[in-house]
């Protein structure tokens, strides 16, 4: 592929990141919070960001909640199926390290005991202008 190419497809990346959301068990307080990033007050759109419900359409897997080990094989079939390139966000302190369950028989921890984290968004819950500056981070990243 010639650097014009190259050029025309990086720009289509960072100008429309698809999202897909997975919850692996956490207490739905960053998954709200998710959803209030999408409404009409927040407005991730502006930035391209959009809602994506397959993972064979999505360029980014948004993890909430923490590893547990009945969500691990599933999280990581969701991931396999992103076409690459792909990148993950680990939303939320159970996500980012386990949070209050860290230490419990069945939980693995952080997304990044799993899966390979471009960004990291701190919180309980992460407040959706954090996840809007996370996005932000993740643009320039692409």
């Amino acid at each position: 592929m010639n650097a014009t190419m190259e050029r025309i497809v990086r720009w289509a990346r960072r100008r429309s990141p698809w999202v897909l959301h997975y919850n692996s068990g956490g207490c739905n307080g960053c998954d709200i919070e998710l959803l209030d990033a999408l409404t009409p007050r927040y407005d991730v759109e502006r930035l391209g960001i959009v809602k994506e419900a397959s993972p064979r359409h999505a360029d980014v897997l948004v993890c909430t909640g923490p590893v547990t080990l009945k969500s691990r094989d599933r999280l990581l079939r969701i991931y396999e199926q992103i076409p690459e390139p792909k990148w993950v966000v680990a939303a939320g302190a159970c996500a980012c390290s386990g949070g209050m369950v860290a230490d419990t028989y069945n939980v693995l921890g952080g997304v990044d005991q799993l899966l390979p984290v471009a960004v990291y968004i701190p919180g309980c819950p992460c407040r959706p202008e954090a996840i809007i500056a996370a996005f932000v981070r993740l643009l320039e990243l692409i």
